[in-house]
């Protein structure tokens, strides 16, 4: 097992190591003459990116100085987000690469630059005639003869694009270029989208057993807020105004709350008291939660005001409400307790489910719940991830149903890891539950 573990790190050092190189080569060796302070200072910034990018993860898992955690978070989370884009970015611009050479020499006169290397480090220009070309047609006799462009109209025609610097430097500068302003852009827009706030979203469930009395009750449903060293108490403001402006009659806080300790990130959960719902609000333990010490966590947001669910069950006015603990409790001895949280309880009620994982609807399904609320996936949070997401997850995000049993998951108001969402929108979700007898 630790050979196949060791042998698995290898590969994955050497793709990473492989993909950084290729990275280098497009944006830095490609688009300049010969070595110098560009691609020094390119490869400075790949590998002082990726170092910044492995101190945040290990400052944030080791509990490092929260100040030390602040410091690293930004740039070297923002670094993820942006190598995986400047990746896909370049690698798409492989096939731009012929098609831009060939609009190049269709465009070119007939005296056309072409580079020649004069040694290992510099290359110069040199026109060659057509008239020294093989097969080429002998030149016209002296004497008057019909003139040819003038400078400016071959510069018209684009000669200058190929003179200095040559075609393929010229290729290279406009796709490494154009990669990187997309790169940017696309982090940048991303970025901006998660620090706005989430947006609400409103989605309609009918449930069979829901009296009529209970038509067009409210659940106002967030999960992974992620507060963290890079979204502290400004943003966690931001998703309670958001959730109050909604006024529903209950608040489902589904799990990944935060990424930190009670210490750390206490004073930025704080306007979770705030929280204002008919029927108030719950919380049920997320992942993250077992890596930032989730005992401390469920008393910090018990003192909030907010009521956890522990593989516990409570009886609402026209429905049960229930919640289990995440999968990753059980590595604690706390890992969900299905019969627990819904053995014993009166089965011609609706019963809605809090669970972090939309993995957990099976055992959902098996104990009769009618509505369960999951988070968890971010919807991939970085395009393509949601392609991994849909591997792992029975529903990445939004409404799916399973026998008797529906599956509501969230994309969640915040980000883990790089601040930035791309095709994947936060969300809180407005759940407006609906009487069949109505």
């Amino acid at each position: 097992m630790a050979i196949l573990f060791v042998l698995l790190a290898l590969t994955v050092l050497a793709v990473m190591a492989g993909a950084n190189w290729y990275l280098w080569r497009r944006l830095f060796r490609d688009t300049t003459r010969a070595a110098g302070w560009v691609r020094r200072g390119g490869a400075v910034l790949i590998a002082g990116g990726w170092a910044l990018a492995v101190s945040a993860l290990v400052a944030e898992r080791t509990g490092a100085p929260f100040w030390l955690q602040r410091v690293l978070a930004w740039p070297g989370f923002l670094w993820l987000a942006l190598s995986i884009y400047l990746l896909l970015a370049v690698l798409a611009g492989e096939a731009v690469r012929p098609l831009l050479r060939r609009w190049l020499e269709r465009r070119a006169p007939a005296d056309v630059p072409v580079a020649r290397p004069v040694d290992a480090r510099h290359e110069e220009t040199e026109t060659v005639p057509s008239s020294a070309r093989p097969g080429a047609r002998p030149a016209p006799p002296e004497g008057p003869q019909e003139t040819g462009p003038t400078p400016q109209e071959t510069q018209d025609t684009g000669s200058t694009l190929l003179a200095a610097p040559s075609r393929r430097l010229f290729v290279s500068r406009v796709v490494g270029g154009a990669a990187a302003v997309a790169a940017v852009g696309t982090v940048g827009y991303g970025t901006y989208g998660v620090l706005r706030g989430p947006r609400v979203k409103r989605v309609t469930v009918p449930l069979a057993r829901l009296p009529r009395a209970a038509h067009g009750y409210r659940i106002a449903v967030v999960s992974d807020i992620h507060l963290s060293p890079v979204l502290g108490r400004g943003f966690a403001q931001k998703v309670v105004d958001t959730i109050n402006g909604t006024q529903p009659d209950l608040i489902a806080v589904v799990g990944d709350l935060v990424d930190g300790s009670v210490k750390d990130l206490g004073p930025a959960a704080a306007p979770l008291a705030q929280l204002t719902a008919r029927h108030g609000s719950y919380f049920v333990t997320g992942n993250h939660e077992y890596f930032s010490g989730a005992e401390q966590w469920v008393e910090e947001v018990r003192r909030l005001g907010l009521l956890p669910l522990e593989n516990a069950r409570t009886e609402l006015p026209w429905f049960d409400l229930a919640g289990v603990n995440d999968i990753a409790g059980e590595s604690e001895g706390q890992g969900p307790d299905f019969t627990r949280a819904l053995g014993g309880r009166d089965t011609a009620r609706a019963c809605v489910l809090l669970a972090h994982q939309p993995v957990q609807i099976h055992d959902a399904v098996e104990h009769g719940v009618d509505l369960q609320l999951s988070g968890h996936t971010h919807g991939g949070q970085l395009w393509p991830g949601s392609l991994l997401a849909a591997a792992a997850n029975p529903t990445v995000a939004g409404l799916e149903r399973y026998g008797d049993t529906q599956l509501y998951v969230s994309r969640g108001a915040g980000a883990w890891g790089p601040p930035t969402r791309v095709g994947a929108p936060s969300d809180i979700t407005v759940i407006e539950l609906a009487s069949k007898q109505a």
